[in-house]
């Protein structure tokens, strides 16, 4: 017995003392530790920068239901000394949808983080996504990003969730990328209940792509680089190559929606968000009937040779022109083109443009509602350029906005070869004031020649119902009512944008006829 508790006794003390002397160890290193990180030396070069294991963190799962996602990246110290990250901070502070945590530690704004010289830190990014919110809550594309701030510079990873079950169209990882969309000659129909949602570039070639009544496409635009395209770009691009087609077929009551997948109220009335529609060099029958086309740089743009009918659409909240015609064909009825950041409609280098029943409105931007050339400069002094015929008539329309003239005319050879700038107004409202008495007197007679018969307006004739609230149908006393003719040749066009009959003896001017 004794012998026993001498053993256990002994053993006892053993174990005080193995425990005594980690605890001893324990302290140590901790003092050696501290020891240390007294003796680092934290750089404070501005010019000290963190590399990241990837630039934009995404979240490849789009959700069908409430759910969350976690997905997590390295920021690495490659420098011989110590760097002090001032602050790392999510750029919204959304906490209901992101959550960060830095090496272990939550919090969306961290400060004093430090890195230890060729060392690393974790940072772990949590989202969480109600796809069955409404879009202006839950977008198609939900971005953020994390800034790093080291020495007074500053530094970003970006990140990207999608939030709806759409068809991302090529892929939800196109970027800046162009794609090829090609069927061999045959039609693509985008006839899925589900919303589309262009992201990067892509480029419609021997195929027809056909997108039918009710369809919603959205294009995710912002900055994007590719070198094919000239470096830095805006992206977000639908293009129609010669051996492509694009046919729209909207209808009054299930029109084509092509925009922006910004839906949020702040985004409503943003333009610029994408790139815009492009039909190629050469491509003929494109058709777009019953659509609106918005929020982008460009509605459309038509390149050499370029064909399109364009039919009860809509372009408006443009940062630059809603139509661009380059050397092409245009056909366009019951069009309503308005609130662009340029010229509302540009024909560069002629082309031969036919525009009945619209409606071209630019108000409160230094840029006319209406500009024709035939002839395009390839360098700044224009000592580059090229000519080529211009033929343009436009019926019924009215061309008129804010400023005193909203109609800009340059003819290369200021009229000395008729044949290379023929424009002819038929029955339109338009404003001119400037334009009568420039150029040494070349349009002197536009009123009584090239625009005949016609209404030239003022600031003070009532025009519209109200341009304010972008509403252009008109006024109970509009100057447009009634001063139309009606069209039966090539095809009758007895309706306005909106399905109304026109008048079949003075109908409207514009693009809606006004009811009594």
């Amino acid at each position: 017995m004794y012998f026993m508790n001498f053993i256990f006794t002994s053993e006892c003390m053993l174990m005080n003392r193995i425990l005594y002397c980690l605890l001893w160890l324990f302290v140590a290193i901790i003092g050696l530790t501290n020891c240390l990180r007294d003796e680092l030396v934290f750089t404070s070069d501005p010019n000290a920068r963190l590399e990241f294991s990837v630039d934009t963190l995404r979240f490849d799962t789009v959700f069908t239901e409430l759910g969350s996602a976690t997905r997590l990246f390295k920021v690495y110290n490659r420098n011989n000394r110590a760097v002090r990250i001032t602050q790392i901070s999510l750029e919204s502070g959304n906490a209901a949808r992101w959550r960060m945590n830095v090496d272990g530690i939550p919090g969306n704004r961290q400060t004093e983080v430090e890195i230890l010289p060729k060392d690393s830190i974790y940072v772990f990014v949590e989202v969480t996504i109600d796809p069955d919110q409404p879009l202006s809550v839950s977008p198609f594309v939900i971005e953020d990003r994390i800034r790093f701030e080291t020495n007074g510079n500053e530094q970003y990873v970006h990140l990207e969730a999608w939030g709806q079950n759409a068809n991302y169209f090529p892929s939800r990882f196109n970027r800046g990328v162009a794609v090829t969309l090609s069927c061999n000659g045959g039609r693509i129909i985008w006839d899925d209940p589900k919303p589309y949602v262009i992201y990067g570039a892509v480029f419609v070639e021997a195929c027809e792509l056909v997108i039918p009544a009710g369809a919603r496409v959205y294009v995710h635009g912002g900055v994007a680089r590719n070198d094919l395209f000239g470096g830095v770009y805006n992206d977000g691009i639908l293009y129609i190559l010669e051996s492509g087609k694009l046919t729209i077929q909207g209808t009054k009551n299930q029109p084509v929606i092509l925009q922006g997948d910004r839906l949020e109220a702040n985004f409503q009335n943003s333009a610029g968000q994408w790139n815009g529609l492009i039909i190629g060099r050469g491509s003929r029958g494109n058709v777009i009937e019953y659509a609106t086309i918005r929020n982008s740089r460009f509605g459309v743009l038509v390149d050499s040779l370029g064909e399109l009918t364009a039919r009860n659409a809509k372009f408006y909240n443009t940062s630059s022109s809603g139509i661009i015609g380059f050397k092409s064909r245009i056909t366009a009825e019951n069009c309503l083109v308005y609130n662009n950041g340029a010229t509302s409609v540009l024909f560069l280098l002629g082309g031969d443009y036919d525009f009945t029943y619209c409606t071209i409105a630019s108000y409160g931007v230094n840029a006319s509602a209406l500009g024709m050339s035939n002839f395009y400069c390839y360098n700044s002094d224009c000592s580059d350029f090229r000519e080529h015929p211009l033929q343009a008539r436009f019926r019924n329309s009215i061309i008129f906005g804010s400023r005193n003239d909203e109609l800009e005319l340059a003819d290369s050879r200021s009229g000395q070869e008729p044949a290379l700038f023929n424009i002819n107004f038929e029955n339109c409202v338009v404003r001119v004031q400037q334009l009568l008495t420039q150029s040494g007197g070349r349009y002197a007679r536009f009123l009584e020649e090239q625009c005949n018969p016609c209404r030239n307006g003022s600031r003070t004739d009532r025009l519209f119902f109200d341009v304010s609230k972008t509403d252009f149908r008109l006024d109970s006393l509009s100057i447009a009512h009634g001063i139309a003719k009606p069209i039966l040749f090539p095809r009758a066009i007895d309706i306005d944008i909106e399905g109304n009959l026109r008048s079949t003896a003075s109908p409207d001017a514009g693009c809606y006829e006004r009811l009594d």
